[in-house]
């Protein structure tokens, strides 16, 4: 089935002429020949390569069509032909029939479309890779948009899927990289994340989530899930309005300040990194709008990503070391992280990482290429045996689509002065006093439980073996009870001063 699938890739590529695309470089020239045998019986395509390029990722399904997707906003990094073209991936996939859709509702109902809603419109909003939308209208007037998944796209999906698998398999096999970039971990880390988007429940749970941490926010709005009507297949939420996010001329001709938006979007970014370790993992611009107001307004929220407080903390002392051009302190967080081996050399490892990130300092968006960037980050992390961590894929994907984004609306953008001040207010809230807060906040209900449970637990442990010595047992019991008697009381009274200092201070 796999060696099925690659030949269909295959036969797409040459079907819509794309083998202009290929290297002509190396050992990719010996292919010449033969393809130009294969494709000579074929006629000529009068179709721009872009719209070329375009339809063959459409034909092979959701996977490429969201790898086209994230090309879109790389305008740094490809013609601007190519890049236009494939932004129609982010919202103008071609719909799949009227009929197929209100077949679905009805057996996910169980009951006809109008007594599902009193209004509902067949013919599509948006259609993506994944699923399209609808709006409709409930039976009280409520004004909602619903998701609909394509048919048959989870057996799409499966065989895309193994297919990945199988090319991860063979590159860790016969690449002397494949092992240190871990890639049938990212694979299995990218599945899991299109597994998600096949169950409209979860992304209706995201949505949720999502929609909690920014409840009271200016920044960003979410819409509300209705749940009544929410099912794996099918997923009913808030209608919203607004602007998408590419269409910069008329954000600007409604007065948004793009400057500002574009100072936004930086500090949405990070916000969810850091502050919640929650984000929008497929922030291209068919999934982001503007409202009236000039708030964000977010939408599809099948791939999120997630961050531990291990790794969100590595992560803060690294982006915060290199705002400081502090390159020695990047090169130990690597090291101390276990992202690079313990027996680095950190002065050469320092070198290294500074002569990658020196030349972009001090420059607006325009100039600087994070894909050229990540480049030779990745020739230097090969150099020095670094190792790819799977759990910041996604984060690495989100971080170029906001570059791309940035890009667009606000070339002239600091980067680096819009994204300092957010990083320094969240590791002074983990490192300061603050932290100390909300760490002894978390651990309060731990200790309730496990103080009260002492004695019995001194009991049992001095039953277990009596033959090793009551008395020296007693002793070492007591000697533990009185260190936690005390950091108990140094904790409380360091709490009660922080509590009492937060009020009349």
């Amino acid at each position: 089935m796999r060696f099925l699938r690659l030949l269909k890739i295959i036969a797409v590529a040459f079907r819509f002429g794309l083998e202009e695309f290929f290297p002509s470089h190396g050992w990719m020239r010996a292919l010449k020949i033969p393809i130009f045998f294969i494709t000579i019986w074929r006629r000529k395509i009068k179709r721009p390569r872009a719209e070329r390029l375009r339809m063959a990722l459409e034909a092979l399904g959701p996977i490429f069509i969201k790898f086209g997707q994230m090309l879109s906003t790389r305008r740094d990094l490809l013609p601007l032909d190519i890049s236009d073209e494939l932004a129609k991936l982010q919202d103008q996939v071609p719909p799949f029939a009227s009929s197929i859709v209100l077949t679905t509702i009805e057996k996910t109902y169980g009951k006809s479309v109008d007594e599902v809603f009193l209004e509902f419109d067949p013919e599509p909003i948006a259609s993506a890779s994944v699923a399209q939308v609808h709006f409709a209208v409930l039976h009280d007037g409520t004004k909602v948009a619903v998701k609909v998944l394509r048919p048959g796209i989870d057996k799409t999906i499966a065989h895309d899927v193994a297919l990945m698998e199988t090319g991860a398999w063979l590159a860790e096999a016969l690449w002397p990289d494949g092992k240190r970039l871990k890639t049938r971990e990212v694979v299995s880390e990218f599945a899991r994340h299109l597994g998600d988007e096949l169950d409209l429940l979860r992304e209706a749970a995201n949505c949720s989530q999502l929609r909690r941490n920014f409840l009271d926010s200016p920044l960003l709005f979410v819409p509300e899930v209705y749940w009544d009507y929410c099912h794996p297949g099918v997923m009913v939420m808030e209608r919203v309005h607004g602007t998408p996010i590419s269409h910069v001329s008329t954000l600007r001709q409604q007065g948004i300040d793009i400057p500002k938006l574009a100072r936004t979007g930086v500090e949405i970014f990070f916000t969810q990194v850091f502050r919640d370790g929650y984000f929008h993992a497929d922030m291209h611009p068919g999934n982001i709008f503007v409202g009236s107001d000039g708030q964000y307004i977010a939408v599809d929220f099948g791939i999120m990503g997630t961050l531990t407080d291990e790794d969100r903390n590595y992560l803060a002392q690294n982006f915060l070391a290199f705002f400081s051009r502090d390159y020695r302190r990047v090169a130990e967080a690597h090291v101390e992280a276990g992202w690079a081996p313990r027996d680095t050399r950190v002065d050469d490892f320092e070198n290294a990482i500074r002569a990658v990130c020196e030349p972009i300092f001090d420059r607006p968006l325009k100039e600087i290429s994070f894909g050229r960037v990540l480049l030779r980050l990745f020739q230097t992390s090969r150099k020095f045996n670094v190792e790819i961590q799977p759990q910041l894929v996604m984060l690495q994907k989100t971080l170029l689509n906001i570059e791309g984004l940035g890009r667009d609306l606000d070339p002239d953008l600091d980067l680096w002065t819009t994204a300092k001040p957010y990083l320094g207010d969240w590791m002074s809230e983990q490192i300061g006093w603050r932290g100390m807060l909300s760490g002894v906040q978390k651990e309060a209900p731990s200790w309730a439980v496990m103080v009260p449970q002492f004695p019995r637990l001194l009991y049992q442990a001095l039953n277990r073996d009596p033959a090793e010595g009551l008395e020296k047992r007693m002793t070492e019991l007591l000697q533990e009870e009185k260190r936690q008697s005390r950091l108990l009381i140094i904790l409380s009274t360091l709490l009660t001063g922080l509590l009492f200092w937060q009020i009349w201070g």
